[in-house]
């Protein structure tokens, strides 16, 4: 029951998360569209670098990014939630049924996990090499959060048998 209750709260944990940072993005939007404008222009990387025909200039597609990365966030959001509550109302039942309830979970997390994967570290890093910015670069809040949810994926993935149940 202990590990059961473990990764319930850790999926929660994750929703919880999720949500503020959907909050922050909504309602300081402007600071949060900033960072991603800059990521796309490219503006701040190194003055020499070959790729700046990489670089995205239009406002239409700095909100479209942006605003694609608030559903992405809001979607893993509701399923790390549906996830968790459904991880709890299973706890005390058997290991299938408390499995079926870690698939939806599972589900929440991975999406979360591709939020800083190929949004931040992936397309932003890489692509639009962030890396080189000194002021617009989210590579290492991306690889916590990475890691954080990458974590809590590991411990929900791990196998319940009905010993646990009781």
């Amino acid at each position: 029951m202990t590990l059961r209750t473990a990764k319930t709260v850790l999926v929660l944990g994750v929703a919880f998360y999720t949500i503020i940072i959907l909050f922050n993005n909504l309602t300081d939007y402007s600071s949060n569209y900033q960072f991603v404008r800059h990521v796309l222009m490219m503006d701040s990387t190194f003055a020499d670098n070959h790729v700046m025909w990489r670089a995205i200039h239009s406002p239409a597609w700095h909100t479209f990014f942006y605003w694609t990365i608030i559903a992405w966030e809001a979607t893993s959001m509701v399923i790390c939630w549906w996830g968790g509550i459904a991880l709890a109302v299973s706890l005390k039942k058997d290991a299938h049924q408390f499995g079926r309830a870690k698939n939806i979970a599972i589900l929440g997390l991975t999406l979360n996990l591709m939020i800083w994967l190929l949004a931040f570290l992936v397309i932003g890093g890489e692509w639009f090499l962030m890396y080189q910015s000194a002021t617009w670069n989210g590579q290492m809040a991306a690889f916590r959060m990475f890691t954080i949810v990458g974590v809590v994926l590991l411990i929900v993935v791990q196998p319940d048998d009905e010993r646990q149940k009781v």
